[in-house]
């Protein structure tokens, strides 16, 4: 092999309404919205982004299924379990499951998942102690 993959630098999500769906991971997960490339909506975190895109957007390539609720993605918060979900219940989320102890790519960690306004699996997870 030439080369190796050494981080991911942005996801695309397929959503029904994009402002909508920004508007929540701005209001649930912190993350900033800003505008680029013809009025194109991302979602910017740490040193990563998620391009939001409506569903059958032209002129945008994208994966062989163009439907909203296909994507599970997990986000590490740097708080506690018990912060994560109280923060969850006081946006109006509600949690599917969690606290929940998982393993990550780091390892061990907690987790509390919910769902996004198009029923993506919304996974926010802690390396950190459960209190």
């Amino acid at each position: 092999m030439s080369f190796s993959v050494d981080r991911i630098d942005h996801v695309v999500i397929n959503c029904r309404n994009a402002d909508l769906t920004a508007a929540w991971y701005v209001r649930v997960l912190g993350m900033t919205r800003e505008t680029f490339a013809d009025g194109r909506i991302a979602l910017r975190f740490g040193d990563q982004k998620l391009n939001v895109r409506p569903t059958r957007a032209p002129n945008w390539i994208t994966a062989a299924v163009d439907e909203p609720s296909t994507l599970d993605v997990c986000f590490i918060a740097d708080t506690t379990a018990v912060a994560i979900g109280r923060h969850l219940r006081n946006c109006g989320v509600e949690i599917t499951e969690g606290p929940v102890a998982k393993a990550g790519a780091l390892g061990p960690m907690t987790s509390h998942y919910c769902r996004d306004p198009d029923g993506n699996l919304i996974e926010v997870a802690t390396y950190q102690r459960a209190d």
